[in-house]
């Protein structure tokens, strides 16, 4: 079976611009592309709801039977210019009906990467209502790629931040936030590839927080234990990333370890990167993406990569 990028079209301007980001991200690996749009039957009873048939609002007062032919010719749209932009990936289309959030959380754990579409720096839309894309990201094991529009191209095909050379020249970054508190393998692998195959460098992030005591009396902490506090998961950092140096020698690997609030040094550190990649712990029971994931994914302004890990 081939490797495939998933992107989930709902005909929305930001799912256009995730569908140009993976037909990228699939030329760059190597991988084919799935244009994937799922169908829901409008109902009188709940009107057009905005979960896969976002741009097929109707123009007059058609019926419901004309909703599936439009989806059908939005889907067909993307394809064909899609197909003109990249001839170098293998492209197909489908069309799927159902519940959004069930189809694409099927997708996600079928692809090695599901891209969607996000908008602004606080809402989502299309098929990214808070319901459908925390479902989706509570739920994949895979990668999911959320991805916001960010230049104004005539025909739709945004550029991403890492179609633009930084300011010395060359391919920007790949941001990684890392915890070092339980074994995240598949979280820094996919960093360390996701830098690889664009050429560029990966700067890890590692937030620690001092004692708690620190923040009511600092003078009632020894400096110096802070200090050695810093060292220590400077050096852990260190020590995580070692292996990663000897396997991808190609890949530049910095490393940054503060005492700060995650979610906003995370934000702070990949404003000008080509990807943000965080974890997602997957554990039994839980359906939540944790708050600096969350807060990660509402602020970001480069598309933010959601990594599952034990």
């Amino acid at each position: 079976m081939p490797r495939t990028v998933i992107a989930g079209i709902d005909g929305s301007r930001e799912s256009r611009a995730a569908a140009a980001w993976a037909a990228r991200e699939a030329a760059r690996r190597g991988f084919a592309l799935t244009l994937l749009h799922v169908w829901q039957a409008w109902s009188p009873a709940f009107g057009y709801a905005p979960l896969g048939v976002a741009a097929m609002l109707p123009d007059g007062l058609e019926g419901p039977d004309s909703d599936e032919p439009r989806a059908q010719r939005m889907l067909d749209e993307v394809y064909e210019w899609l197909r003109d932009r990249r001839p170098d990936v293998d492209i197909t289309a489908e069309q799927v009906p159902g519940r959004p959030a069930e189809i694409l959380r099927s997708a996600a754990d079928e692809a090695e990467v599901l891209v969607l579409g996000s908008r602004a720096l606080d809402t989502l839309t299309g098929f990214l209502t808070r319901s459908v894309s925390m479902a989706v990201l509570a739920h994949a094991r895979r990668p999911v790629v959320l991805v916001r529009p960010t230049g104004t191209a005539e025909d739709g095909e945004q550029a991403g931040p890492e179609d633009e050379a930084r300011g010395g020249g060359g391919p920007r970054d790949v941001v990684l936030g890392l915890d070092l508190s339980r074994p995240c393998d598949p979280l820094i692998e996919y960093a360390v590839e996701a830098a690889r195959v664009r050429g560029a460098g990966l700067r890890v992030v590692h937030t620690w927080s001092p004692p708690p005591v620190f923040g009511y009396d600092p003078a009632a902490v020894d400096s110096a234990h802070v200090v050695a506090l810093g060292a220590a998961e400077a050096s852990a950092l260190e020590e995580a990333m070692r292996p990663w140096r000897a396997e991808f020698p190609s890949v530049r690997i910095e490393t940054l370890c503060v005492a700060d609030r995650p979610a906003e040094r995370l934000v702070e550190a990949a404003e000008d990167a080509a990807l943000l990649v965080v974890g997602r712990r997957v554990r039994s029971g839980v359906t939540h993406i944790g708050p600096v994931t969350h807060a990660v994914l509402h602020h970001a302004r480069p598309p933010v990569a959601v990594v599952a890990h034990p």
